[in-house]
């Protein structure tokens, strides 16, 4: 990557790969490329990191026992209303901080991300002496943390969910300084609901890759969506129908894919839902076999994941296929990478409705699998509402009702719905903001 002049100091969180994932493509942004941990920076404060430790271990343990019988359900339910999102309708006041907003504020009283913040305003000062540069988070606590230790220059929280709860905003927003880039329409409005300034929220959508997009003409999205919907349409059914429209976006599509038919099954940062990807990749193992799809299984940087992937294959024979293939990587900035790379040459994206589902704007159908959590209850809404996601059948019948669904072209007309009305360009928005902002 060209290093730049820099714009802002870019914060995430090692807590699943939502926030991270989210932090990645905005890179270019910060002194050398380098995204800085907010519960894993080198020195924190021994006391700071047992905290985040805390959080993170029960999140990933709690996602988990969700798959426990009876019991999981009923742990996660509890543990799932301190995350929920209340109805939106009818529109009233909910700017009165709950349970979790108090805790994380007690929780500073006692020091929690000074150490952080004070590192911060060096590392500001030395590569933008004159005006601090801003300060860029993908995750709400931090963004609490710059201002509540008096950060200097101008703080940013991106939102990556289609819908939030009260948590993503501070303890007072009628006087917060934060300022929120939102993927939607649903969280600016949210926001409000939860007494964010008007002037503090800016609708710019999530920030895709630039690796997957190109330069805002599009020109990498377009070409692989090209490639893409000949492999969704194999016997052109949609194009028959809406050939003009496709036309419209993309022109005239080339005679045939770059690429064999590709479904890509995207495992959480919890490791959740592996056992459904093994479902998946037995009940497709005879089309596998006769290379009329590719599976790829996402590992991510959980080795045992990885792990488990291959003893499964080798039971079902497919270890050494050419046509299953395990994307994992020791260093989650490589697996990033990997990620984006693969995700050119991938058809159907099936995931859980995490941060992924904004990936639709790539032209990316989606399948859904069960959602964990209030948040991606939304994400899952926010894609059916632009039909560009399907909830999952019995993973155990994917052979049949997979390619049902991919010779009505149905995969087709859900692409091309996520390309044409989720919004694609929130990287150059967010650059552009933070730019004219801070001149």
């Amino acid at each position: 990557m060209e290093q730049k002049k820099p714009k802002a100091l870019v914060v995430d969180v090692n807590m699943g790969y939502g926030h991270q994932r989210t932090a990645y493509p905005l890179r270019g942004l910060a002194p050398k490329g380098r995204v800085i941990n907010a519960n894993a920076y080198e020195g924190i404060e021994p006391a700071d990191k047992k905290i985040w430790e805390t959080t993170r271990k029960f999140y990933e343990a709690i996602s988990n026992f969700k798959r426990v019988p009876l019991i999981g359900d009923f742990c996660f339910g509890v543990f799932n209303q301190f995350q929920k999102i209340l109805e939106f309708y009818p529109k009233r006041d909910l700017s009165k901080p709950n349970f979790s907003v108090k805790q994380i504020y007690k929780t500073l009283k006692k020091n929690w991300g000074k150490h952080l913040i004070e590192k911060l305003k060096d590392l500001s000062e030395a590569y933008s002496p004159v005006k601090p540069l801003p300060f860029l988070t993908t995750f709400f606590t931090s963004a609490y943390m710059a201002e509540y230790f008096n950060y200097p220059g101008e703080i940013y929280c991106v939102v990556c969910d289609a819908d939030i709860a009260r948590i993503w905003a501070p303890l007072h927003p009628h006087i917060s300084r934060i300022k929120y880039f939102c993927p939607n329409h649903r969280t600016c409005a949210r926001l409000e609901l939860y007494g964010v300034k008007k002037e503090n929220i800016f609708l710019t959508g999530y920030p895709l890759p630039s690796e997957n997009i190109g330069t805002e003409e599009m020109e990498i999205l377009k070409k692989d969506l090209e490639n893409r919907l000949l492999n969704l349409d194999p016997k052109r059914l949609y194009f028959s129908r809406y050939s003009s429209l496709v036309r419209k976006y993309l022109g005239y599509l080339p005679s045939q894919s770059s690429h064999p038919l590709t479904l890509m099954f995207a495992i959480g940062g919890a490791g959740a839902q592996k056992e459904i990807a093994i479902k998946v990749v037995k009940s497709l193992r005879r089309r596998i076999s006769r290379g009329e799809i590719k599976i790829i299984l996402v590992a991510g940087i959980k080795d045992f994941v990885r792990d488990y992937f291959l003893e499964k294959l080798k039971f079902l024979g497919l270890k050494n296929s050419k046509q299953v293939e395990i994307l994992y990587a020791e260093k989650i900035d490589e697996y990033f990478k990997k990620f984006n790379q693969h995700l050119r040459t991938t058809d159907i994206l099936w995931t859980k409705p995490s941060e992924l589902s904004f990936y639709t704007a790539l032209g990316l159908p989606i399948i859904i699998s069960p959602s964990i959590g209030s948040q991606e209850n939304f994400n899952r809404e926010w894609l059916l509402y632009h039909h560009s996601g399907k909830i999952q059948g019995n993973p155990d019948f994917t052979d049949e009702w997979l390619f049902d669904f991919l010779e009505r072209g149905e995969f087709a007309d859900m692409a091309m719905h996520g390309f044409i009305e989720a919004e694609k360009l929130g990287i150059f928005k967010i650059e552009k903001i933070i730019t004219q902002n801070n001149e």
